[in-house]
Order: structure tokens, then C-alpha cells, then sequence
């Protein structure tokens, strides 16, 4: 049996830092990656043969668990017929047509491969559709790895960005304005000033990738009020929150309408995708009836087609958020219970069947008290959790999540361990 510490050096070797992404290599919590060898249901399993209740399903995707029955004999069904065509397919359509009847923000839709082609692409359209060159992002949410979204603040609160990574030129981070989440106020007073020359803001409506934190009230108000009033576009990134806590994504919960929505994540059910999506007016722009160019030669792949589509009808069928809203409430009750009987300081943040971990004594609510957050004692929670089955993100910047297979018995395990844990901190 070959170990997760051999195959790390293995794979150290002929892949950078022995990953194909950043966070799988554990730098944010120490040790020794594992290396999955099968999923089912609500775990999976190492090249070591030892299980995990899964909280990270795949960062989100896997809302169904592991090798859901319905899901796996679609993609079955598909492989058996094709696996690719570089042509149209009636499944695309019928992709296209379940997601725009969930989702009031889209009249049509593009697919692509996953949400950093999906933002990459919206931006585009954004800045053709509205004539201007400036994006404004916000602090703790990530985008994908486009190159002007690579981007963070400038030295003052009204000044552009600055590449936030080697490889981003300054001309093209300087196209982006970096704010602060939550901040309402810096939001407006930047719009006042550079408002003409917007092109889009982009936001996570509940930013899932410095952990879980959501909008105070009114920030999505003020994002959409400003934008309309400054005539710019207003792009939810929605790839990890679509299909997430109801049917017609974070923006139905929030009863906001934005102008264009990335999608990913879920409608692939565990496959690679993309999509973004807008009314025809804003649509029509694109190639081949307007003037602005994208392609993929796997845009629309029909497995991850066939993927998504039972997925999504799995949902929809079932609606299962309620209950899943309920079993993660449950679960973020008994841990933080836990931790206040130990004398620890943890703040939990959720929403719906997605939630944060934050070892804080006081409410998380930007990138800011995100970092003032203890990251040492979490990778401490981390390894205690790992050591009992239980499967955590291997970084205290991301969420957790549950999926519809995690039972009540399966929760109540995570709980005992978590309960565990937290003992031995």
C-alpha cells in the first residue's frame, strides 16, 4: 500500500509543489495532504484505505455526496453515446433552459469550463456592453485566477489596485479597484468619485472564499442602487452560492437582481463548468451574433452537461434546503455550544448548508477580522478532526459544507468529533 507522504513526494516532483491547486497541499495547516482514491455518499477514502466524512465535497459541487445514483448513470448513459463533439447538443438546451427558469437575473446562457473562464468572460462582456475599462471587486472574494481580479488594494481607500501575484502586469491591475466587503460606506464614496467610468462590479454575494461571510444588511442594496445609478453592470459571482441554499441562488434569498451571473461549481455535479448568463440585451453581444469574442472547444461538454442536468433535477425535485438549512443549524449549535464550555473563542458564520469556522472572540465580517482570526488553532482543530474521520478545508479561509446524503447520524459524528477535538485544544 503505498502512503499519502509517499505519493506527496511523488508527485513534488513532477507537479509544482505536488498539486494542481494551491490549497490541496495543506501549507495553510501543516502535514501531509491525502490523497483520495473513491468518494461514495457522504465520504471518501485515501490511497491509505482510511474514511473521512467529507465537509469539503469537492469546494462545493458535490450538494448530492459522492456517486450519487442518478448522477453517475446519466454520465454513464452519456459516455457510452460520446464524450465530446465540438457541436451542439440538445442537453445543452436543456442545461439552459432548467437554469434560466431558476433564475430571474437570466434570459440566456453561455457555457463554459469552469468560474474562472465563466468571470474572465463576463467581465469581457461587461466592458464591451458599457464602453469603460474599470472593475471594482472586493477584498475576500476571489474570482478565479483572471488576471485583473488578481488584484489587491492600493496604499489609500480611494486608490486602484495592485497585482496581488507575480505575472499580473500593474496596467492591467490597475483596471481594478479593490474595496472593502461590507463597507457601505467606502463602497459609495467610491462610486461618487470614479462612478462614470465603472464598467462592473463583481461580488460574491456571500463571499465563500475567506471563509463564510455574509452581506450585512444593505451592502447588496447599496451594490445594486449604485451601479444603476453610475450606469454600470452589476456581475454576482455565484459559482460556489448557485443552487447552494434555494433553487434560484443567493440573489432569490436576497431579493436582489444582478445584471449578469457567473455560475459553476454545482450545475457540473462534480464535473468541470462554467456558465455565466444575462438578460438578451446583454447576451446578444456575444459571438457569433455580436461582436465579442469567447469559445471553448469543450464549452458544453456533454458529460459534464449530462452531469449537471440530473443534478439540478435531483434538486429540484426534491428541494432539500430546508433540510439541509436545519442539520447544518444543528451542527454549528452543538460545536459552538462546545466550544463556549471549553473557554474557546469561535465564531461560526452560515448560511443555508455552508458555513465557517472562525477561532475569534468577535463577529467576522471582512477580510480584516477574517485574518485577526486565530489560524493556528484551527490547523490544530483541523489535524484533531482529520485524526477522528472527519475531513475539514485544509485552510481556515474556506467554507464547509454538507450534502443531502449527510444523515442526521452523520452529523451527530461530526459533532462528537468536533466536541473531541475542541477538548484537546
Amino acid at each position: 500500500m503505498t502512503t499519502n507522504s509517499e505519493l506527496f513526494e511523488r508527485a513534488k516532483k513532477v507537479i509544482p509543489g505536488g498539486v494542481n491547486s494551491p490549497v490541496r497541499a495543506f501549507g495553510r495547516v501543516g502535514g501531509t495532504p491525502r490523497f483520495i482514491a473513491k468518494g461514495r455518499g457522504p465520504y471518501i477514502y485515501d490511497t491509505q484505505g482510511e474514511r473521512y466524512i467529507d465537509h469539503v465535497l469537492s469546494w462545493g459541487p458535490m450538494i448530492l455526496g459522492h456517486c450519487h445514483p442518478r448522477v453517475v448513470e446519466a454520465i454513464k448513459a452519456q459516455v457510452e453515446k460520446g464524450m465530446s463533439f465540438g457541436a451542439p447538443t440538445e442537453m445543452e438546451i436543456s442545461m439552459a433552459e432548467i437554469i434560466c427558469s431558476a433564475f430571474k437575473s437570466i434570459e440566456q446562457i453561455r457555457f463554459v469550463n469552469s468560474g474562472t473562464e465563466a468571470t474572465m468572460s463576463a467581465i469581457r462582456l461587461a466592458r464591451a456592453y458599457t464602453g469603460r475599462d474599470i472593475i471594482v471587486k472586493f477584498e475576500g472574494c476571489y474570482h478565479g485566477h483572471v488576471d485583473s481580479l488578481l488584484s489587491k488594494a492600493g496604499s489609500g481607500s480611494l486608490t486602484f489596485a495592485i497585482p496581488d501575484t507575480p505575472g499580473v502586469p500593474d496596467g492591467i491591475a490597475s483596471t481594478t479597484a479593490v474595496l472593502g466587503y461590507n463597507d457601505i460606506k467606502g463602497f459609495e464614496e467610491f462610486m461618487d468619485i470614479y462612478g462614470q467610468v465603472v464598467a462592473a462590479v463583481i461580488v460574491e454575494p456571500v463571499a465563500g472564499n475567506m471563509g463564510v461571510v455574509p452581506p450585512k444588511k444593505g451592502f447588496l442594496t447599496s451594490l445594486r442602487e449604485k451601479t444603476r445609478a453610475h450606469g454600470a453592470l452589476l456581475i454576482f459571482d455565484e459559482v460556489i452560492t448557485g443552487f447552494r441554499f434555494c433553487f434560484g441562488g443567493a440573489q432569490d434569498i436576497y431579493h436582489i437582481t444582478p445584471d449578469i451571473t457567473c455560475l459553476g461549481k454545482i450545475i457540473g455535479g462534480g464535473m468541470p463548468v462554467g456558465a455565466f448568463g444575462a438578460k438578451e440585451e446583454i447576451m446578444s453581444l456575444l459571438s457569433p451574433e455580436g461582436p465579442v469574442y469567447q469559445a471553448g472547444t469543450l464549452s458544453g461538454n456533454p458529460v459534464a452537461m449530462a452531469a449537471g442536468l440530473a443534478t439540478l433535477e435531483v434538486l429540484k425535485e426534491g428541494m432539500p434546503y430546508k433540510a439541509l438549512d436545519t442539520l447544518m443549524g444543528i451542527f454549528a449549535h452543538e460545536v459552538r455550544d462546545a466550544a463556549r464550555q471549553k473557554g474557546i473563542a469561535l465564531t461560526i458564520n452560515r448560511i443555508g448548508a455552508m458555513a465557517a469556522l472562525f477561532f475569534s472572540d468577535s463577529p467576522v465580517e471582512d477580510i480584516e477580522t477574517v485574518i485577526r482570526s486565530n489560524g493556528k488553532m484551527y490547523a490544530r482543530f483541523f489535524h484533531n478532526m482529520l485524526g477522528q474521520g472527519v475531513y475539514l478545508a485544509p485552510s481556515p479561509f474556506e467554507a464547509l459544507f454538507i450534502s443531502t446524503v449527510h444523515t442526521e447520524d452523520v452529523i451527530n459524528r461530526s459533532i462528537e468529533a468536533a466536541r473531541n477535538s475542541l477538548a484537546m485544544l
